[in-house]
């Protein structure tokens, strides 16, 4: 496939253009024209990058690329050695930020709540943007303890976790990554319980006085899903060789 054709897929797939965001979404860096074999991963951190390299690969896809709103714009020191290990490779860095988290079959909070177990999840209606938020209401009220068990065998790491153990839970929305600051929204609909990746020092404070489950599990646990099924997909549908690689991150 061309590196056209592959941008041209990715961009009819995920919408860039349908959502205001903090980076440009697409290609960030530009390598070969013909593309056989992908990494995917959450990060371009500079450990995918040489995996990537040792693999042979033509392209990387990634949920958190570069050029963020707000950082420095000279290439110098980490970014300037991850770029030139791009270049020198003739590697192609394809990053996608909320188009990756808000896709409904793809996207991180479908895959988080496909991984949970969620049945009838959906975007929340009323929380902007569009899909940034999930939810569900569960055929079995479940206790904090039992949500806690199930998201960290799902994800392999224990939550950290705020709220009335006693209060069952019945109704649970979820923002992956660093989306605590959807809680009091979430609060305010009247849902018993909110996932997120992080939690801030004020999360808790909100999780307390307005009576709502908080779970925080983690920005890279909650976040390694998305990418890895936009992977999945280019492999089944287009024969691309595709490999996910995880470059663990406690965050």
């Amino acid at each position: 496939m061309s590196r056209t054709e592959l941008q041209r897929v990715l961009d009819g797939l995920l919408k860039p253009a349908d959502i205001k965001d903090y980076c440009p979404n697409g290609l960030q860096v530009e390598g070969k024209d013909r593309i056989k074999r992908i990494i995917t991963g959450v990060t371009a951190s500079q450990r995918l990058i040489d995996a990537a390299i040792e693999q042979n690969a033509d392209a990387i896809i990634v949920h958190h690329g570069y050029f963020w709103k707000g950082e420095a714009d000279v290439i110098t020191g980490m970014k300037k050695r991850r770029i030139k290990s791009l270049l020198e490779n003739d590697i192609n860095l394809f990053a996608y930020h909320l188009p990756i988290d808000v896709h409904t079959t793809l996207g991180n909070n479908a895959q988080l709540g496909k991984l949970l177990n969620f049945e009838n999840a959906r975007p929340h209606a009323d929380i902007s943007p569009q899909r940034i938020v999930f939810e569900a209401r569960l055929e079995t009220p479940v206790s904090q303890q039992d949500l806690a068990d199930n998201i960290q065998a799902a994800l392999g790491k224990a939550p950290l976790v705020e709220g009335d153990p006693d209060q069952p839970i019945s109704t649970v929305a979820w923002c992956t990554g660093g989306g605590q600051g959807f809680i009091d929204s979430v609060a305010q609909a009247g849902i018993d319980a909110f996932i997120s990746g992080e939690v801030s020092e004020q999360t808790i404070h909100s999780a307390r006085e307005q009576g709502i489950h908080f779970f925080a599990c983690g920005h890279h646990a909650t976040e390694r899903y998305g990418v890895k099924a936009l992977g999945e997909f280019l492999q089944e549908k287009f024969g691309l060789a595709t490999t996910f690689i995880d470059i663990d991150n406690p965050a």
